[in-house]
């Protein structure tokens, strides 16, 4: 068990880091790899990317409050912006995750890689925007919130992988768009955990410790970890350029996401 909770401790270090540096919850790198760890742990092969992604949701909680605190210190968070997507989020979040289980591991798998592999490819391509284009009203804010939080409980971020794009796309400062991701990332992770414990709960073929499809040892070492080291990448995100660390990022992502996929049709 030692060697289990050093091992959730090191994915929390690096996710922490992660999360404050681009703006996302860290699920892109937890899922898969916890998908693994769990398989190697001998956990029920028909419920581990639900635990994956149960208590990928739940270790991103306090992996964003630690992002978000120190991005509002740099006065990179656009509150408004918040307010508007939140609602739509929380509908959206809370309502997939039924969606999510009643899927088995093989679609959540090829859905979370495909899905990586175009964020992925977005990072890379780093499309400019209409000098023209703003941020939607209310209406469209909360729609937009919507979809963002349905993909994100489908595959477990804390949606700064489509919240980002989406920000810069409408015109909004790089920095700024990864600090106020990083503030949408609790209402994601929060309305995300409470429908994974929901639609796990009672399930007698699940490891001890868990509550529905999160699994607490994992999520207590991950999340001491990663509330210490988001507040690094956050402080980095603002010193240096992020260009060449988005293509390595979205590498990283899609090999990640590979593992994955591999992982689970295999076993």
């Amino acid at each position: 068990m030692i060697i289990w909770i050093v091992s959730y401790l090191l994915l929390g270090v690096m996710t922490g880091f992660l999360a404050g540096l681009f703006g996302i919850g860290g699920g892109a790198v937890m899922v898969p790899v916890l998908t693994v760890m769990f398989v190697a742990q001998g956990f029920a092969p028909e419920y581990v990317v639900h635990l994956a992604l149960g208590t990928s949701m739940a270790a991103i909680v306090p992996t964003s409050i630690a992002s978000m605190r120190a991005h509002h210190s740099h006065g990179a968070v656009l509150w408004p912006a918040v307010r508007g997507l939140a609602p739509g989020i929380v509908v959206g979040t809370f309502a997939a995750t039924f969606v999510a289980a009643w899927l088995s591991p093989q679609p959540l798998a090829i859905f979370f890689c495909l899905f990586m592999t175009y964020v992925a490819a977005q990072m890379v391509l780093n499309r400019k925007p209409d000098p023209a284009r703003e941020l939607p009203g209310p209406a469209g804010l909360a729609t937009v919130g919507g979809g963002i939080g349905g993909v994100s409980a489908l595959v477990a971020i804390g949606g700064g992988t489509m919240t980002v794009p989406f920000l810069v796309w409408c015109n909004v400062r790089l920095q700024t768009a990864i600090g106020t991701s990083a503030a949408v990332g609790l209402p994601i992770a929060l309305a995300g955990s409470m429908g994974y414990v929901l639609n796990g709960w009672g399930l007698a073929s699940l490891p001890t410790y868990t509550l529905g499809f999160v699994y607490w040892p994992a999520v207590a070492a991950m999340a001491v970890a990663s509330f210490l080291t988001a507040p690094l990448g956050a402080g980095l995100a603002h010193r240096l350029p992020v260009a060449t660390l988005k293509k390595l990022f979205a590498a990283l992502v899609i090999l990640l996401a590979l593992q994955m996929l591999r992982t689970v049709i295999t076993n």
